[in-house]
């Protein structure tokens, strides 16, 4: 399995087999595809009461869905977690999975932009839902439109298809 460097990637996505929308060539960078912050976040309801992890944990019983303005501030507190999802949608052939990984220059400051499910599978179409964490000692003020993360794509052998729970997902 290889990493797709940048020739490769504006290649694929020239030719329609990988698809990011919105997307501008300005996003891939040597061997990965900047991804934009949306403005949809899934947070925690308050106030606090323990939840059972168990095959069945359903985490909807415990968040709730709020939208922003592009322009305004999503702050989160030190230690806290909220879910995010990209601005774009990624299409990816049965051929080729890919990897979130964050931004060093706001890993740098606390902020984790991806904490356990990093991971594409093959054949996806959805937004890219981010576990967004605060583990600074400071409240942080993350935007809508800031590139938070980036997409490593490589090569699959074999073939498989995602159908699985969050396959075409739009929200976090």
């Amino acid at each position: 399995m290889a990493i797709l460097a940048r020739n490769e990637l504006l290649a694929l996505i020239k030719r329609g087999i990988i698809k990011v929308h919105p997307f501008h060539k300005s996003q891939v960078g040597a061997g990965s595809i900047d991804l934009h912050l949306d403005n949809i976040f899934r947070i925690f309801r308050k106030p606090y009461s323990t939840f059972h992890v168990k095959d069945n944990a359903d985490y909807k019983n415990i968040t709730q869905v709020i939208k922003i303005d592009y322009g305004t501030p999503m702050e989160i507190m030190p230690g806290e977690l909220v879910t995010g999802v990209t601005k774009e949608t990624i299409e990816l052939p049965k051929s080729i999975a890919g990897w979130i990984e964050g931004r060093s220059r706001f890993a740098r400051i606390g902020l984790m932009t991806h904490l356990s499910s990093g991971y594409i599978h093959p054949g996806t179409i959805n937004k890219t839902v981010l576990e967004i964490a605060n583990m600074s000692p400071m409240p942080l003020a993350v935007y809508p439109g800031t590139k938070v993360c980036q997409v490593v794509l490589e090569e699959v052998r074999g073939d498989s298809v995602y159908r699985g729970r969050f396959h075409r997902q739009k929200m976090p």
